[in-house]
C-alpha cells in the first residue's frame, strides 16, 4: 500500500522539523545534467521531499551508465529525464517533477531555469559548466547555483569540500579530480 501524501509529509517533518520540511516542499530545484552526479542529486532531493524538481538532460541511458548512475537495466535506451522521473515517482509520487529532454544552450537557459530557486549544475564537460554558470550569472544573479568540480574517479573523499565562490554560487568537489586512465568514473 502506498502511503498518502500527508503520511509521507508527516514522516519527513519528524525527520527535518515542520519548518525545514515546508521549505523543502515549497522549493523549486532544477538539476542540469543527469549523469552520475545529477541523477544522484535528483534522487537525494526527492527522498528529502523537495516538492518541485526540474530535470534537464538530452542524453539516453546506456550500459556504461549503470555502474554509477541511478538508472536500471529496464531504462536502457530511454531518455534519462523520463527514466529518472519514473524512479522518483516510485520514491514519492506526490512530488511535482518537470522534465526537459534537451541540451542546455545559452539560447534556452533563460526559459529552462526561470522557475527554479536553486540550480544544480552537474555537467561533465568544463565548457558546458562554464556556459551554464555564465548564463545563470547573466540572466538570474539572484538565484542560487550549486556546481561540481572534481567529483570523478578515485580519491580521498576528505578532499571534497563545498565553498562559496561568490554570492549565490557554491562549488562542490576537490577542484582537481577528473577521469583519467586507471582512474575511472565511480
Amino acid at each position: 500500500m502506498i502511503p498518502t501524501e500527508e503520511e509521507i509529509y508527516q514522516e519527513l517533518c519528524v525527520r527535518h522539523t515542520k519548518e525545514v520540511q515546508d521549505k523543502l516542499k515549497n522549493a523549486h530545484v532544477a538539476v542540469a545534467g543527469l549523469g552520475g552526479l545529477g541523477s544522484t542529486i535528483s534522487i537525494a532531493l526527492a527522498r528529502a521531499g523537495v516538492g518541485n524538481l526540474h530535470l534537464v538532460d538530452f542524453d539516453h541511458v546506456d550500459l556504461s551508465n549503470l555502474n554509477r548512475q541511478q538508472y536500471r537495466l529496464k531504462d536502457l535506451g530511454r531518455p534519462k529525464t523520463e527514466a529518472l522521473k519514473e524512479e522518483i515517482a516510485e520514491i514519492n509520487p506526490y512530488l511535482n517533477v518537470i522534465i526537459d529532454t534537451v541540451k542546455v544552450t545559452t539560447e534556452n537557459v533563460k526559459d529552462l531555469f526561470k522557475d527554479a530557486d536553486i540550480i544544480c549544475e552537474a555537467f561533465d564537460k568544463p565548457d558546458q559548466k562554464a556556459m551554464l554558470v555564465d548564463a545563470i550569472f547573466e540572466n538570474f544573479p539572484e538565484k542560487k547555483l550549486v556546481g561540481g568540480s572534481g567529483m570523478a574517479g578515485f580519491g580521498n573523499s576528505n578532499q571534497i569540500q563545498t565553498r562559496r565562490v561568490v554570492k549565490n554560487y557554491y562549488l562542490c568537489g576537490d577542484g582537481v579530480r577528473g577521469v583519467e586512465m586507471a582512474n575511472g568514473l565511480m
